[in-house]
């Protein structure tokens, strides 16, 4: 080779080096996103999902053993469905992701565990509330309450608020969420000397006007049907239709802003329970916000208004619980990570999170209610619960 061309590519490289020009690969971990961007719970799925992704735009890196990592989110489609689920679980598993986060939606989070189980991945479920989630595993573990805590709490808000002797309770067949919450609703108002009026309806049903019909001949005191935000916004129009005048009562699924804006101009009561009140973190009430309406994108998938949603800040925390895990294991290593996720104590957005040891269960023990404002089609606070 020529001398002369020889001496240029020396310099060309000896200059690239001086200037950094050709810098070494950072590091990445990733961590999977198992939730429903379609489906009745896709609207759901969105608002959680946001939380993760404002989370990583605040703290982009994580530390893990001294070397700084860059952060990359991986979501999959689960589809609000069980069928779909398993291959939205091994998408992740085949990605190499070293934890997972989700999923809103308690079947589908069941229908993956057993994936993620055989992976060696452990997951937190951020608002998937059934107690078969976690029963008896050692890699999902939960941030959010349960729902016996949560059916407690609503049958004695029912009981205390509206003196309630007579309950509705509408779920959906084969939905483990709604039929899980139901199901610790009844067990708690019959406790409290109550009587409930079971109905079920199938997935895909579109009139619910022969529910509100029953609860009004039965003579119920409040109607509590604890379904996804598609079945709600039918229930909530089937209900105004029908002039109901009893309360609606549901579960945290309910808090969406979808759900206040079916109601807006509708003279209807309608309470949730839930995991966080705007106006709990003002920093980051402002932030989520600034967020969402900075991006088109981010807007639709709130719903079109700058709501902050409690499934939104629930994957805010979810994502810095995730970044606690690792640092403390030291290692991207799955099985380091779920080693680590027992130890992980921290302060979120939404309370402290910290896991209880038997099943790695979030240790909460308050709920907020909110009522829907159909004047403004916004959320008022009406009072945190807690149970004994």
């Amino acid at each position: 080779m020529n001398r002369k061309i020889v001496s240029a590519l020396m310099a060309v490289s000896m200059a690239a080096t001086a200037v950094g020009a050709v810098p070494a690969l950072a590091e990445t971990v990733k961590i999977g996103i198992y939730e429903p961007a379609s489906g009745d719970n896709g609207a759901g799925g969105k608002q959680e999902t946001l939380g993760m992704y404002y989370a990583q735009s605040k703290t982009p890196t994580v530390e893990i053993d001294g070397v700084e990592y860059d952060v990359e989110l991986d979501p999959v489609d689960n589809g609000s469905s069980n069928d779909k689920a398993p291959s939205a679980a091994n998408k992740l598993v085949s990605d190499g992701v070293s934890i997972v986060l989700g999923s809103y939606g308690s079947g589908v989070s069941i229908a993956a565990s057993d994936i993620f189980q055989s992976a060696g991945i452990p997951a937190v479920g951020v608002t998937c509330t059934n107690p078969q989630v976690t029963l008896g595993n050692k890699h999902y573990f939960r941030i959010c309450f349960l729902d016996p805590f949560q059916g407690t709490v609503l049958a004695n808000f029912a009981s205390e608020q509206f003196g309630a002797k007579k309950a509705m309770v509408l779920t959906q067949l084969g939905d483990d969420y709604s039929t899980g919450l139901g199901y610790y609703f009844t067990q708690a108002f019959e406790g409290l000397g109550g009587e409930v009026v079971k109905r079920e309806f199938p997935e895909g049903n579109s009139d619910f006007t022969p529910y509100i019909t029953d609860a009004k001949n039965e003579g119920c005191d409040v109607f509590f049907t604890p379904t996804s935000t598609t079945a709600a916004a039918l229930t909530i129009d089937a209900a105004a239709a029908q002039g109901l005048t009893i309360p609606l009562l549901a579960g945290d699924t309910w808090d969406s802003n979808v759900i206040p804006n079916a109601a807006k101009g509708k003279d209807l009561q309608i309470f949730v329970t839930t995991f966080y009140q705007e106006g709990g973190n003002p920093e980051f009430d402002e932030g989520m916000k600034e967020f969402i309406n900075s991006d088109s994108a981010n807007l639709a998938n709130n719903g079109g208004d700058d709501t902050i949603a409690a499934v939104t800040a629930m994957g805010y925390d979810a994502y810095y619980t995730a970044l606690e895990a690792l640092k403390l294991a030291g290692s991207t290593d799955p099985a380091a990570v779920n080693e680590a996720l027992w130890d992980v104590s921290f302060d979120g957005v939404s309370g402290h999170i910290e896991f209880e040891q038997e099943n790695g269960d979030a240790v909460r023990n308050s709920a907020y209610v909110k009522s829907a404002n159909v004047e403004t089609g916004s959320w008022d606070f009406v009072s945190e619960q807690t149970v004994n």
